[in-house]
């Protein structure tokens, strides 16, 4: 078999990280047999993907940036979709891998899908049940658009079985016989592999923050549902604020600039009174080396994002989920993760219930053995050994 062309989608600094796993197993195993061309569509303009960010995380640097930036979904994506294949029909991919929910996904999948390259969805399957977030939309629809289907979880595998997917399709595979995978989760092989680079290139990070050891809860708020409903930022804060103060604990929040403009903007005298509490320190944007010392030192996580939910289990760190849902179902069913929506009595209940059982939690390997990334790509060469 000749060397194979993978054309990697991405479109926000997660997905950048997430794609770094796979980048990081060709060079390490496949790179006599793989070549990556790693596209960015500029769907997030984010200030730390700077050489920086590359360099401070060993990430492969995008071989094209669309530059496509903010805008509604609808223009945001027709323009990636436009970009995009402009990219495939130059470089010719033998298959195209996009990651996970967002804009950037469903254009690559769609682009892909209708020039006929084999579309690769890494976290296939996850639902939330709620149509009405844009993710879940894109999610779907990537899904089916695609060959092959890794599903992160047992959960998202059944998933895809509900919605007619067969493990028992048999090659060769395309979109009309695609085939799905339990892997484990990627993002479990980039937990591993950053934890260790974040304690030999930030080790005294902490220290400047005066921060003791799993001595602080870390919260952070970002989705706009949250952001930019007053009340409901209003409700979570104060109460987080409360929770700080009676139990004599820091709560460490490093803030999206959504929602410091917010707080600056709409709740100023809250922001005054958080900023001067002894129990809360508000600090800027971290970067991904900084946020997984935070996860992986501090006694408790309370947040609005998907990824810290699954990156505070890897660090078998209790977590409280501001929320009405998550995809991450086995989290919520282990009882390390609970969904609190934006319920000051909830919040507190359950903050209280997860500080009282910190000895007793169990933290299962749900998400894999730390070697997703080399599957996947193993069975990507091997669709086209039988193909």
């Amino acid at each position: 078999m000749s060397q194979i062309k993978i054309v990697n989608i991405v479109g926000a600094r997660p997905q950048i990280i997430k794609a770094s796993a796979i980048s990081r197993a060709i060079r390490r195993y496949f790179s006599t047999e793989i070549t990556e061309i790693l596209v960015h569509t500029g769907q997030h303009y984010d200030k730390e993907m700077s050489e920086v960010f590359f360099d401070e995380l060993e990430i492969h640097k995008p071989d094209y940036n669309l530059g496509v930036g903010s805008a509604g979904h609808g223009r945001q994506t027709s323009m990636m979709i436009t970009g995009l294949e402009e990219v495939l029909l130059k470089e010719k991919p033998d298959c195209v891998l996009v990651y996970g929910d967002t804009n950037s996904t469903l254009a690559g999948a769609v682009a892909s899908s209708k020039l006929h390259f084999p579309v690769i969805h890494i976290e296939a399957g996850l639902r939330s049940f709620n149509k009405t977030m844009p993710e879940e939309l894109n999610r779907i629809m990537s899904d089916h658009s695609s060959t092959l289907l890794f599903a992160p979880t047992n959960a998202a595998f059944k998933n895809l079985m509900s919605e007619g997917f067969r493990p028992e399709n048999s090659p060769p595979y395309t979109i009309d016989n695609p085939k799905i995978y339990f892997t484990g989760d990627i993002m479990y092989d980039n937990t591993i592999f950053f934890a260790g680079l974040a304690e030999k290139k930030k080790a005294k990070w902490l220290e400047k923050l005066a921060l003791v050891r799993n001595e602080f809860v870390l919260a952070t708020i970002h989705r706009d549902t949250n952001t930019d409903n007053i009340e409901r930022l209003r409700e979570i804060l104060v109460t987080l604020k409360s929770l700080a103060e009676e139990r004599g604990i820091t709560f460490v929040m490093p803030l999206h600039p959504r929602t410091i403009i917010s707080l600056k903007t709409k709740l100023n005298l809250l922001y005054k009174e958080l900023s001067e509490s002894k129990y809360v320190k508000i600090i800027p944007p971290v970067t991904y080396l900084e946020m997984i010392l935070l996860e992986k030192n501090c006694r408790m996580v309370i947040t609005d994002s998907g990824g810290v939910q699954k990156e505070s289990h890897f660090f078998k760190r209790p977590c409280i989920v501001l929320r009405k849902e998550t995809e991450w179902v086995e989290l919520v069913n282990n009882g390390t993760s609970r969904l609190v929506d934006a319920d000051p009595e909830r919040i507190m209940q359950e903050f209280k219930c997860l500080m009282d059982s910190l000895e007793v939690l169990d933290y299962p390997g749900f998400y894999g053995d730390g070697k997703t990334a080399e599957f996947i790509l193993k069975e990507i060469l091997l669709m086209f050994e039988k193909s």
